[in-house]
C-alpha cells in the first residue's frame, strides 16, 4: 500500500503562485509515474500534469507554460509549481502515484484563485 499526503493548497489572487507538495509513504519501492489531477464539484477529475520516474513530464494543454511538475525520488515526493494562476484553476487537487499498474490517490488539497 502507498499513502499520499498533499499540502500547499490555499487561497491566492489571480496571477499569483502556489506550490503543491505530495509525499508518499508505505510501500514506495518501484513507484512509477506520479502526478496531479484536479476536480471541480460535479465534474470529472482531470489530469493536470504527470511525471515518470525518469523525470519525463506531461502537461494538460490548459496548464502548459504556467505549471511545472517535478519530483524528488529520494524523498518520494512530487511537486506542482503553479504560476499565473487563473480563477478557472480553482479546484481540489489530487496527487496520484502508480505502482505495478495500480493507482493510489491522496486526499486532495483545495486551491482557490479569487480576488
Amino acid at each position: 500500500q502507498v499513502q499520499l499526503v498533499e499540502s500547499g493548497g490555499g487561497l491566492v489572487q489571480p496571477g499569483g503562485s502556489l506550490r503543491l507538495s505530495c509525499v508518499a509513504s508505505g510501500s514506495t519501492f518501484n513507484i512509477n509515474t506520479m502526478g496531479w489531477f484536479r476536480q471541480l464539484p460535479g465534474k470529472q477529475r482531470e489530469l493536470v500534469a504527470t511525471i515518470t520516474s525518469a523525470a519525463d513530464p506531461f502537461y494538460a494543454d490548459s496548464v502548459k507554460g504556467r505549471f511545472t511538475v517535478s519530483r524528488d525520488n529520494t524523498k518520494k515526493a512530487v511537486y506542482l509549481q503553479m504560476n499565473s494562476l487563473k480563477p478557472e484553476d480553482t479546484a481540489v487537487y489530487y496527487c496520484r502515484a502508480e505502482r505495478y499498474h495500480y493507482y493510489y490517490w491522496g486526499q486532495g488539497t483545495q486551491v482557490t484563485v479569487s480576488s
